[in-house]
This record gives C-alpha cells, sequence and structure tokens, in this order.
C-alpha cells in the first residue's frame, strides 16, 4: 500500500485551482530529453497532486513536437502512481455536444511522426494494451465530473490523428464509420508509454466541437475551440477537485485488478546477458522497479 499521488497531464486551466497547498514548480530532467515544461508539485486536501501542461505554458508544442517519452518518465520520477489525462477532443457523434465529457476506454492510433515505445534495440518489451485504460481510475474520473455538474459519457473510443490540422471531411466520416466517438491528436503515444511505465491511465476526453462531418455546424477554426476550451477548464478543475475526494474516501492506495503496477513481469524478452546497459540505464524510472528485482536473482 502508498500515498496516491495523482498525475495529471492537460492545459493551463487546471494549474488555477484554489486552494492547492505547497505549489512548487520543479524542472525534471529525464534521459529521453525535457519534458513540456516544469512540473507543478502540490497538494490538495491531503492528495499530492502533479501537473504537466503537456504543450508547455503558453503552447508552444505542437501535438507532434511533445516529448511523450520524457513527460511519462518525468511523471514517473515525480512519484506518479496513477495519470489523469485532460484532453480537448472533436465529437463523432451527435449525442456528445460541445460541453460534455467523455470517460475514454479504447484508442485507435492513427499517429506516425512519435516514439512510441522506452524499449528497443537492445532492450526489447511487449506490454498488452488490449485495455489501454485503468477501468478504476476512469471510473473514479466518471464519479469526479458527474459530481462537478458535467454531462459525462462513461466509456468511448478516442481516434488519435497526427494533426497539427484538422480533419478533411472524408477522413471524419471515416473515423464515424469505424465506430470512434471523439478525435483528438495527443493521447497517443502517452497512453501507450504509460503502460510501459507501469503507470495506470485514464482520460477525460473534453468535446470542444463536431468536428468537420456535422452538416449543422461549421468547419472546425481555433477561435471557437478555445472558447469552449475556456469553459471547460473550469469543469475540469472542479472533476479534478471531486477526483481528490474520492481518492481520499479510498484510504491507502492499493494496486488495481489488472495488474497496471507489475505488468513488465511478463513483458521483457531480451535475454539478460545480452541486454543493453546503455539502454537500461535510460529504463531506471520507468522499469527500475522489474530490472532491480532481476538482478537481485
Amino acid at each position: 500500500m502508498s500515498d496516491w499521488v495523482l498525475g495529471i497531464i492537460g492545459g493551463s486551466g487546471l494549474y488555477e485551482i484554489e486552494r492547492l497547498e505547497n505549489p512548487e514548480w520543479i524542472s525534471i530532467e529525464t534521459p529521453w530529453g525535457m519534458p513540456s515544461d516544469d512540473i507543478l508539485f502540490a497538494e490538495l486536501d491531503g492528495i499530492k497532486l502533479r501537473f504537466l501542461p503537456r504543450h508547455g505554458r503558453g503552447h508552444p508544442l505542437t501535438p507532434s513536437d511533445v516529448n511523450y517519452r520524457a513527460n511519462i518518465d518525468a511523471m514517473k520520477r515525480a512519484g506518479c502512481t496513477d495519470l489523469l489525462s485532460l484532453s480537448a477532443v472533436g465529437s463523432l457523434k451527435e449525442d456528445y455536444p460541445p460541453g460534455d465529457f467523455v470517460i475514454v476506454d479504447q484508442f485507435i492510433d492513427r499517429t506516425f511522426k512519435r516514439e512510441k515505445s522506452f524499449f528497443g534495440k537492445g532492450m526489447v518489451a511487449h506490454v498488452s494494451v488490449a485495455d489501454p485504460v485503468c477501468a478504476r481510475l476512469a471510473s473514479f474520473a466518471a464519479k469526479a465530473a458527474n459530481a462537478a455538474g458535467t454531462t459525462v459519457h462513461q466509456g468511448g473510443t478516442y481516434l488519435a490523428m497526427e494533426g497539427p490540422q484538422f480533419s478533411t471531411k472524408a477522413e471524419s466520416h471515416m473515423y464515424r464509420s469505424w465506430g470512434c466517438d471523439v478525435i483528438g491528436m495527443t493521447n497517443m503515444p502517452e497512453a501507450k508509454l504509460a503502460r510501459e511505465a507501469e503507470l495506470p491511465y485514464a482520460t477525460v476526453a473534453m468535446v470542444t466541437d463536431f468536428d468537420c462531418w456535422h452538416e449543422g455546424h461549421g468547419n472546425v477554426d481555433v477561435a471557437a475551440v478555445i472558447a469552449v476550451l475556456m469553459e471547460n477548464a473550469n469543469k475540469a478543475s472542479n472533476t479534478v477537485r471531486e477526483m481528490v475526494k474520492i481518492l481520499k474516501a479510498q484510504g491507502p492506495r492499493e494496486n488495481g485488478p489488472q495488474g497496471i503496477e507489475t505488468n513488465l513481469d511478463v513483458a521483457m524478452i531480451t535475454a539478460p546477458e545480452v541486454r543493453d546497459p546503455r539502454v537500461l540505464a535510460k529504463l531506471d524510472a520507468v522499469a527500475g522497479r522489474v530490472l532491480k528485482q532481476q538482478q537481485a536473482k
């Protein structure tokens, strides 16, 4: 058992939550480069929080420019036990209008310019992402968003596109035909990397627009998206506050039933005698638990 340390990856409005205790921005270096920004260490009602602006404060980074490996590694080094993504998305369903929140449980990854794994030549591992979201954390997030007064849809498929351009109408209609519910640019490979780092991960997808498939609405533009983003930021902050109450009510943290916190036990395939020490050194945070156990045997 341990204390809950909730890591939150999202936009700037989240860091203005009232009554944050002992807030301090701390720079964390990683073997994968620098994360998007410093991490805000704080507490709220006795629960430790770690906030990371995914695009950096002021939004200087495109979705493709985000160093996802450094971000997840830094959150692991910051002591996070769980990761909550708060992400703006477009809706691919009539029933999910702007302002609603969707608690995602599946992803389709259409990104192609990003480093998607901590493992590779010299240290190979294959983790399962069949169920890429932590069901326990997602359930907490749904309850928190409901308590914050937001219309919440629990369960949905997130189509991750490369960007930075929005979809063509043909693409938007294709994604709808695939059964996707929302579309965004940032949660992949973030979710995959969190699983490799043995961090339970959940997404609160905050709808800002109807993408471009909806004939009754204009095409997506940044001004319209930002207007809804500002409204959603307050809902997101309230959701975090309610999330803290839920975690506090759980008492000391125990590992979840999906085995996410120990999934590397059955993922590493490279024989110990041929593992590259330089690669192992870079894995000290994300895979340190299992590497230490194996070295002790």
